[in-house]
């Protein structure tokens, strides 16, 4: 009996067991399974993202080349920062103020009375226009980056801007593109080389008025200038003898020191990109 006792007992503690193992084997089961159907949704949303589009407004240190190696925007070079989910829409022209950008051919050549270049006609150019356009143009999670304030600093018309009406056209475009539900930003324009001994320095106009739209609006701003002022010297392009045609300066800006040639219009974007990052603007999620 007693041995009959012993066989039973064991009988039952191998078939809890089994039980036991089954279970937990089946809750590993149920929970791989689970974690597998979250990777899936988490595949299946990023397969899915929104697209973006970037929009570019500018000038020529902005802008996509013509049929000359040189000049190169370094806005040319954005788009091959991002994913292929952002596309960037260059819409910077070369010697363009914001006014002359915003307003082509409805420009005077003469001041008036507030200093401040006389318009022919407040329609817009076509190219602002068209990034108006309700179905085609500027769309909710879009981004527009705007940078001006190199021709601007001209004191003759059509392309001088004060310093109050640069700050008025600059929140008309910036306004615009909440209206839209799209995220402006604002950059300082970028800096020629210019040498002070070893030194490179700032010199480019616009700036303070650039942070106060940023700061009046919630646009962030890219200091562009200190980024790239920063990145001359990184590189040590100065002393500089004034031979922009060789050497390492020579392999970055135009025979000219201040448009860019491929190289350097890389270099200008990728600092572009990094503040992106920097910032951490909702845009630096499509970064490469």
């Amino acid at each position: 009996m007693k041995n009959l006792r012993t066989v039973i007992t064991a009988a039952l503690v191998i078939a809890l067991s089994s039980l036991g193992l089954g279970a937990a084997s089946a809750a590993g089961s149920t929970a791989q399974h689970c974690t597998g159907t979250s990777g899936a949704a988490v595949s299946a949303t990023r397969a899915t993202a929104q697209p973006v589009t970037v929009w570019l407004a500018g000038d020529s240190t902005m802008a996509n080349p013509g049929s000359a190696r040189c000049p190169v925007g370094w806005g040319s070079q954005f788009d091959a920062l991002f994913t292929s989910d952002v596309t960037v829409r260059n819409q910077a022209v070369g010697g363009r103020s914001i006014q002359t950008w915003l307003y082509e051919g409805n420009v005077s050549s003469t001041k008036g009375s507030d200093g401040e270049c006389r318009l022919t006609s407040t329609a817009y150019s076509a190219r602002w226009q068209a990034m108006l356009n309700a179905s085609t143009g500027m769309q909710a999670g879009d981004y527009l980056f705007i940078q001006f304030g190199i021709n601007d600093s001209s004191s003759t018309c059509p392309r001088h801007v004060g310093p109050a009406r640069y700050r008025q056209l600059m929140t008309t475009m910036v306004q615009a593109a909440l209206a839209r539900g799209a995220h402006p930003v604002l950059l300082t324009p970028v800096a020629a080389i210019t040498c002070s001994g070893g030194t490179a320095t700032k010199n480019r106009g616009f700036v303070n008025e650039t942070f106060a739209v940023g700061s009046a609006t919630g646009a962030p701003v890219v200091d562009l200038q200190s980024l790239s002022v920063s990145l001359y010297n990184g590189l040590r392009f100065c002393p500089h003898n004034g031979d922009y045609g060789s050497g390492p300066v020579g392999a970055f800006f135009c025979n000219d020191h201040t448009h860019f040639e491929t190289y350097g219009a890389q270099r200008i974007a990728g600092l572009v990109a990094g503040d992106v990052r920097r910032q951490n603007l909702p845009l630096a999620g499509h970064l490469r």
